[in-house]
C-alpha cells in the first residue's frame, strides 16, 4: 500500500488508533497528518477539505492559520469589490505562511505574490495554489523586508497595490508575543516603506493587543476591525490608507456588525457610558455586548444606539427599560427576574418567589469580588438550564440578578 493510498482509505479514521498500527511501506509520519489536517480543515476551511490533494501543515499550523470564515470576511470587507477595478490591480502577501488568507484575499487580482522565508511552506503552497487553480498566483521564498525593497516604485504602481501582513508572534524560542514592537516583521518600523509602495497596507495582529495601542504605534490607520466568531475574539485587522473617510472601528460577530467613529489620537470617542441611578427593577433588560464590542471599549456609542445604561463603570453590563432592540443589537439580553444582595436569608427568598424555583443556572461574574465557581458553590447550585445570573456591582454594591434569555 502507497502512502497516497493509506490516506485515502483512512481519511475519515481516528489518527491515534492508526498511529498504532504502523504500515510499511507508509510514510505514516505524512499520512497521519494529512488525515489530520483535512479532519481539522472540514470544519475550520471547508473550500480546502472539499479539494483532493491539498497537503496540510503540523498541527500547530492548521491551529494558527485563519479560518474560511476570517479570509472570506477579509476578502470582501477589506479590498476592493469591483472586478474591473481588482482585475488590474496587484495583492502582495508580505507573510504567507500556510497560504490561507492569500487564498481568499488574492481572489480576483490580476497579480497576487505568496511571499514566505521558509521554503518548505513555499513548496507546499506552489503545490496547493496549483490544486485550488490559482493561475494568478506567484510564489515568493524571500523576507518580507528583502521582497518589499525589491518592488519597482512609481506611483501609478502604488496606486494599484494592496500589501497583507500577518506578522509573527512568536519569539526566538516559540513563546507567544502580543506587543506589535515584538513582531517579526517590524510593522512600525516597515511601515514607511510599505506606505511608499502600496496605497492599501492591511495588518492583522493579535486579538490580545489592545487596538489604541496599535493606533499610537502605527501612524495612518483608517479602519480597525474586531473581528469575532461565534462570539470569541478572533483578529484585531488594521487597514492603512490614504482614504478621505472618516476613520473607523468596526466590531464584527458572526453577522453583527457595530461601526463607531476612530479619534486621531488612534481612541474610541472618549466618553463614558451613562451609570444607572438606581437598582435595575424586575422586567427590565439586561445587555451583554459581543465579544468584539466588549473588545473595542466603545461603550459610550453603544448605550446611545441603543438607549441602555451601564450597571456601573467597571462591570460592562447595561440595561435598559425596553426590548424593543431585540434581533437588532449586537448583543445577548436577558429578562431580569430579580436582584438580590449576597445575604443568604434575601437570597432564598427572592430564588423561591420565581415560579418553579431555580435549582441550576447558568453563573457569571463581571466586577464582582468572587469567581463564578465560588458564587455557584456559595449558591449551592447546579450547572446549566434555562436561568442565568450575574454576580456583578451596581452603583458600588455587590449585586445578584437572576435573569432568562429574552
Amino acid at each position: 500500500m502507497t502512502t497516497e493510498e493509506f490516506i485515502t482509505i483512512h481519511r475519515d479514521d481516528d489518527v491515534r488508533r492508526l498511529a498504532l498500527k504502523p504500515q510499511q511501506g507508509v510514510d505514516m509520519r505524512f499520512a497521519l497528518r494529512q488525515i489530520d489536517g483535512r479532519q481539522r480543515a472540514r470544519t475550520k476551511l471547508p473550500m480546502w477539505a472539499e479539494c483532493d490533494g491539498i497537503l496540510y501543515p503540523p498541527h500547530i499550523s492548521m491551529e494558527q492559520c485563519s479560518s474560511e470564515k476570517t479570509a472570506v470576511y477579509k476578502r470582501d470587507k477589506l479590498l476592493p469589490e469591483s472586478t474591473e477595478v481588482k482585475k488590474n490591480a496587484h495583492f502582495i502577501d508580505l507573510t504567507g505562511g500556510f497560504g490561507v488568507d492569500f487564498s481568499y484575499m488574492s481572489q480576483g487580482f490580476g497579480r497576487a505574490w505568496y511571499v514566505e522565508r521558509q521554503e518548505h511552506l513555499c513548496e507546499m503552497a506552489r503545490h496547493n495554489f496549483s490544486v485550488l487553480g490559482m493561475e494568478n498566483a506567484h510564489v515568493a521564498c524571500d523576507t518580507s523586508e528583502s521582497f518589499l525593497q525589491s518592488l519597482p516604485f512609481s506611483e501609478e504602481e502604488r496606486k494599484r497595490t494592496t500589501i497583507y501582513l500577518d506578522p509573527a508572534r512568536r519569539d526566538v524560542n516559540g513563546r507567544k508575543t502580543y506587543a506589535i514592537e515584538d513582531c517579526t516583521p517590524d510593522i512600525v518600523g516597515l511601515m514607511p516603506l510599505l506606505r511608499e509602495k502600496a496605497w492599501r497596507v492591511i495588518v492583522k495582529l493579535s486579538p490580545m493587543l489592545d487596538h489604541r495601542e496599535a493606533c499610537r504605534l502605527v501612524d495612518g490607520v483608517s479602519e480597525v476591525h474586531i473581528v469575532s466568531v461565534k462570539n470569541e475574539c478572533k483578529e484585531l485587522i488594521l487597514v492603512i490608507n490614504d482614504s478621505d473617510e472618516p476613520a473607523k472601528v468596526v466590531c464584527v460577530n458572526d453577522d453583527e456588525v457595530f461601526e463607531s467613529m476612530l479619534l486621531p489620537d488612534g481612541d474610541c470617542q472618549p466618553m463614558l457610558p451613562p451609570v444607572v441611578t438606581a437598582m435595575p427593577a424586575t422586567g427590565e433588560t439586561l445587555v451583554v455586548p459581543n465579544a468584539s464590542i466588549m473588545k473595542s471599549g466603545n461603550f459610550a456609542d453603544f448605550t446611545a444606539q441603543f438607549s441602555c445604561a451601564a450597571l456601573d463603570r467597571m462591570s460592562h453590563l447595561f440595561v435598559a427599560k425596553n426590548a424593543d432592540f431585540i434581533g437588532k443589537i449586537p448583543a445577548r439580553c436577558f429578562e431580569i427576574l430579580a436582584v438580590s444582595s449576597l445575604n443568604k436569608k434575601e437570597l432564598r427568598k427572592v430564588l423561591s418567589v420565581i415560579p418553579g424555583g431555580v435549582s441550576r443556572a447558568n453563573i457569571a461574574v463581571r466586577n464582582f469580588p468572587m469567581s463564578a465557581d465560588e458564587l455557584r458553590k456559595r449558591l449551592r447550585m447546579k450547572d446549566g438550564g434555562e436561568f442565568f445570573i450575574f454576580g456583578t456591582t451596581i452603583l458600588g454594591e455587590h449585586r445578584i440578578l437572576v435573569c432568562r434569555r429574552r
